[in-house]
């Protein structure tokens, strides 16, 4: 595969191969006539565990210096704690395979009508969208389908949150992404937990430079501005954004991060909270409203 294909079925950006070729020595790509690189299939699958390994928030130098053989083992011993599949994953992961995207949504809407929505994200949308990644990760789901499950699953959160309904009280919540990251699902979950706790929330969606951050929470009046951050981020990249946009936010606006990517960032700067899981969220707002004028970081 070309770069540019690497980079749609692994979720790695192009620049990202290209640093760790240089650091790292790997991936190797060979090159074709014009010198442009071309990456194996072996290669590839090993980028895709390494990707899978970083979502759970192991850092890249470790993971690239480790040969084949050890990589698989990790991810092995890693897939010890994860949530043991269901009946439903066994069937989400058969209907992605046959691309069966309608009785899929179905069946998800018919278990969020069941659980309610705080248990369908906790227990079923979350567990499944890690499984899903990782049967992309052992090469048993392309791209496609790994990215048909997030459609399916936004278009299903997205009824879920509007048939809660815009709750009256504090606090207001400005979700959103810094600007290189991409995925949206985690932060729609979020809104989904924060909307059933009753937080009123606003959603700029993905990759939001820092000014319009700001300008869109001053311009709303929000409490909290509420970032998600994958694993895709880079920890000093994204320290350093956080570091910028807490400076330039006002001090009375909470900035709260979560996601795979909050667990690796080592340096906290004040004024920033950490929601390490989703189930955290309901007690961070309890604390933010106990407080009177905001647990804000």
């Amino acid at each position: 595969m070309s770069i540019a294909a690497v980079e749609r079925e692994t979720g790695l950006p192009k620049d990202t191969l290209r640093v760790w070729e240089r650091r790292y020595g790997f991936p190797r790509p060979e090159r074709d006539p014009r010198g442009e690189r071309l990456y194996p299939e072996d290669q590839i699958a090993r980028l895709r565990t390494v990707k899978r390994l970083m979502d759970r928030g192991m850092r890249p130098g470790r993971l690239l210096a480790l040969d084949a053989d050890a990589l698989m083992a990790l991810a092995e011993e890693s897939s010890g704690d994860a949530p043991p599949r269901s009946a439903l994953h066994d069937l989400a992961l058969f209907l992605l395979k046959t691309h069966q995207a309608g009785e899929l949504r179905r069946e998800l809407v018919q278990v969020l009508m069941r659980d309610g929505v705080s248990r369908f994200v906790l227990e079923t949308a979350a567990p499944l969208a890690r499984q899903v990644g990782d049967a992309w990760a052992r090469g048993e789901l392309q791209v496609h389908e790994e990215h048909l499950l997030s459609e399916v699953l936004q278009a299903v959160l997205r009824q879920a949150i509007a048939q809660l309904g815009a709750p009256a009280g504090p606090p207001l919540i400005l979700l959103t992404t810094l600007p290189d990251e991409r995925h949206g699902l985690g932060l729609l979950m979020a809104e989904a937990i924060a909307t059933l706790e009753g937080a009123r929330c606003v959603s700029l969606g993905t990759q939001t430079p820092l000014h319009d951050i700001v300008a869109a929470a001053i311009a709303q009046n929000a409490d909290i501005v509420a970032l998600s951050l994958s694993s895709n981020a880079t920890p000093a990249q994204t320290v350093e954004s956080l570091r910028l946009l807490r400076a330039q936010l006002p001090p009375a606006i909470g900035l709260w991060c979560g996601g795979a990517g909050a667990g690796r960032i080592k340096r906290l700067g004040k004024g920033l909270r950490v929601i390490g899981e989703l189930a955290e969220l309901g007690a961070a707002l309890d604390d933010w409203r106990a407080t009177g004028v905001a647990a804000r970081g």
